[in-house]
């Protein structure tokens, strides 16, 4: 898994989760979903805002924020 920190158009960073799936099918997994929801929860106290957490697969990818499972 890789975080990624970038800088959006209005100049705030947001923090980004990226993997993918050997598998190619980017569907998220339960322990990807539990997983993102336990490094957003300890990333909160230190200040740090996870924007979303997106896997990739051979076709597409899904975002768990736009699946509003974070």
């Amino acid at each position: 898994m890789t975080l990624k920190t970038i800088c959006d158009q209005r100049g705030r960073w947001q923090r980004c989760l990226l993997h993918n799936h050997p598998s190619g099918v980017p569907t998220p997994s339960h322990a990807d979903i539990e997983m993102t929801k336990a490094i957003v929860e300890v990333a909160k106290p230190l200040g740090i805002a996870v924007h979303d957490h997106i896997i990739v697969g051979k076709n597409g990818h899904a975002s768990l924020k736009g699946l509003k499972l974070i």
